[in-house]
């Protein structure tokens, strides 16, 4: 018995509803799965075939909740006692990926991650920084997932048992900006709480235009000093923190600050280029990171 709970926001999730629905159905579950829409100013006309489906749940939201309060939501609102929550802008590929996570559970089963993949061809130019990113830091094997079982934990595509989600749930005092989903993984770790993972990989759809991902990558920066003056994270838990905390302590940090300023719109460039370079992207944040701990 599985809910599957998918949140969504303007974008068209009934295809990867009807392979879900499809596969679970030859596995002879019970499943339900729940698509909520968290207050679209354009809802997807297509989503609604998803109530026609045999346990299919479409509900649009009467005003935007957020990304840590809508997946505490369809959690809540689930039948049954396994969750699967994948995000709206993913696809299964795999014709056995349903009967792939009923098969992990084990009877200590907590948290199971299947992992991502991206497409192997180049997107458009315009997309390219996104897909080198997520190819490069994301898409990675179980082999090298187990090595950090929490960092490379994201939450597109994860079981759990509600039991467990109900001690963990999704910090909703948290501005709607990013790392949502570090602080849950880190919230795991602090609570013992075990996450499994398998190749079991869903392909992520939605890249978005390099501008607005390094619009996005600034917010996740400014998510994660956030946190870590609030005390939710520390320093030493992510790897971006921890170098310019390790850079603060040494007083190197003014170098790398003058370097961010003096060459911002250099970086810029590279990156929303057709060759754009990680390891400028890497500098890129961590300046920007330093420049917001001085203010």
């Amino acid at each position: 018995m599985i809910s599957i709970l998918i949140p969504t926001y303007n974008y068209n999730v009934y295809p990867l509803v009807e392979k879900i629905h499809n596969q679970a159905t030859e596995s002879k579950l019970d499943f339900e799965i729940r698509v909520y829409d968290d207050c679209s100013p354009n809802p997807v006309v297509e989503n609604e075939a998803i109530q026609l489906l045999a346990n299919g749940y479409y509900k649009k939201l009467k005003k935007n909740i957020g990304r840590s309060a809508i997946r505490n939501l369809l959690a809540e609102e689930a039948k049954y006692k396994t969750l699967l929550f994948l995000d709206a802008d993913t696809m299964v590929f795999n014709n056995s990926f349903i009967h792939n996570y009923i098969e992990a559970i084990e009877e200590n089963t907590q948290i199971i991650y299947g992992g991502i993949v991206y497409q192997k061809e180049a997107p458009p130019a315009e997309e390219i920084l996104r897909w080198k990113y997520g190819n490069s830091r994301e898409a990675l094997p179980v082999s090298e997932r187990i090595k950090q079982p929490y960092l490379r934990f994201l939450t597109l595509n994860f079981l759990i048992k509600k039991e467990v989600f109900n001690v963990l749930k999704f910090n909703e005092e948290i501005p709607n900006l990013r790392h949502e989903d570090t602080l849950f993984a880190l919230d795991a770790k602090k609570k013992n709480i075990r996450v499994q993972h398998i190749e079991n990989p869903v392909i992520h759809l939605g890249l978005e235009r390099s501008e607005v991902f390094l619009r996005k990558s600034n917010e996740s920066v400014e998510a994660l000093h956030l946190f870590v003056k609030e005390g939710l994270i520390k320093p030493s838990e992510i790897a971006l923190s921890q170098k310019a905390d390790t850079l603060q302590k040494q007083k190197l940090a003014g170098p790398i600050k003058y370097f961010y300023t003096l060459f911002k719109s250099v970086m810029e460039k590279n990156l929303l280029s057709k060759n754009p370079s990680l390891f400028i992207f890497d500098v890129y944040r961590l300046g920007y990171y330093l420049q917001i701990a001085s203010r």
